[in-house]
């Protein structure tokens, strides 16, 4: 089980043959790494569940190969459902043991494992923006990216071409990659294959925000390797693997990480604190260090929060499957937390 969806397996992959299975997608949530929150969030579960089949079906016209099968217990297509699905049927291929001690971890082991088909342990982030708290910042001058500023600038950077970072899936404290590092991560997996696959998925992803006014900043995918393909894994295109905003309000997971920043500031430092403790000492497991457990949200901020995922699907797919206000009357209460 990942924090936020169940994983239930029809037929095991083998080496040579993926198999069949399926995410159930619940209303937990999870923010800074820490697994599941003290808080459900209903409609959530449904929510990326109907985000992501809809991106998945739009990848598939697109000719992008994914490991998506359908919706709901009998792998329909989104069109034939009448309510919100919290069921996805996909592809399963191999997931092999990452061994590790502390902070090493033996890629080699894992693809000595892998066969010919695997979930490759990356993820692989694309940027449309950088936002003047971002990482990136942190890790790389303007000039790296062909942009034409000597130093990053005090405000948000638009971007005339996606930028696509790789780091890693399975450690437990994810870190950026370089591209030779990436490459023997990927295993058998082409590195610009992987690359070139986040373009199209970022391509389907903007070009459907668009056309429902949203702005698509940034995202991550994962992708499995089947029989030489790459083919997109995981789920794409929601609330809380990618970054989206409207009318220039926030409008993702990212909602909900604001907040704790700003209720909660003791927990997010004690969190940052354990996974530099846990670096430093080279441990893999941060949550063992760390000193304090979140609070629950208040009942307001939880409601807001369904709301916001319930309204933001139906704004983003152009149809209701939810009974939610109009997504401008949820933007100004976002705007108010």
């Amino acid at each position: 089980m990942t924090s936020v969806k169940e994983f239930h397996v029809e037929h095991e992959p083998t080496a040579s043959e993926p198999g069949v299975g399926a995410f159930v997608f619940t209303d937990a949530y999870s923010v800074f790494d820490w697994g599941r929150m003290p808080d459900a969030i209903p409609r959530k579960g449904a929510s990326l569940c109907t985000m992501g089949a809809f991106n998945f079906e739009s990848l598939e016209s697109a000719g992008v190969p994914t490991h998506y099968r359908g919706v709901g217990e009998d792998a329909r297509a989104l069109a034939e459902v009448e309510n919100p699905p919290v069921r996805m049927a996909i592809d399963l291929v191999q997931v092999p043991e990452l061994p590790h001690e502390g902070r090493a971890y033996d890629y080699d082991a894992y693809h000595t494992e892998a066969g010919e088909n695997y979930l490759v342990p990356l993820e692989i982030v694309f940027r449309n923006r950088v936002p003047e708290g971002s990482s990136l910042r942190r890790r790389s001058e303007p000039g790296e990216h062909g942009l034409d500023f000597e130093e990053w600038p005090d405000r948000p950077v638009e971007l005339e071409e996606p930028i696509v970072e790789f780091s890693t899936k399975y450690e437990e404290s994810d870190r950026y990659l370089a591209r030779e590092e990436a490459e023997t991560i990927a295993g058998k997996a082409d590195l610009a294959a992987l690359e070139s696959v986040a373009h199209e998925v970022e391509r389907v992803v903007s070009e459907q925000a668009r056309s429902t006014g949203f702005v698509h900043e940034d995202g991550k995918i994962e992708c499995c390797y089947v029989d030489g393909e790459v083919r997109v894994a995981d789920v794409v295109g929601t609330f809380d693997e990618n970054r989206f905003s409207y009318a220039g309000q926030q409008l993702s997971k990212e909602v909900l990480r604001g907040y704790h920043k700003r209720t909660q500031p003791d927990w997010v430092e004690a969190v940052e604190s354990a996974k530099d403790d846990a670096k430093s000492e080279n441990i893999a497991d941060w949550r063992a260090l760390c000193g304090r457990d979140p609070e629950p949200l208040p009942t307001e901020v939880v409601d807001l929060a369904s709301e916001m995922y319930a309204a933001g699907t139906n704004a983003y797919t152009d149809e209701e499957w939810f009974a939610a206000p109009p997504i401008d009357a949820v933007i100004e209460r976002v705007r108010s937390l």
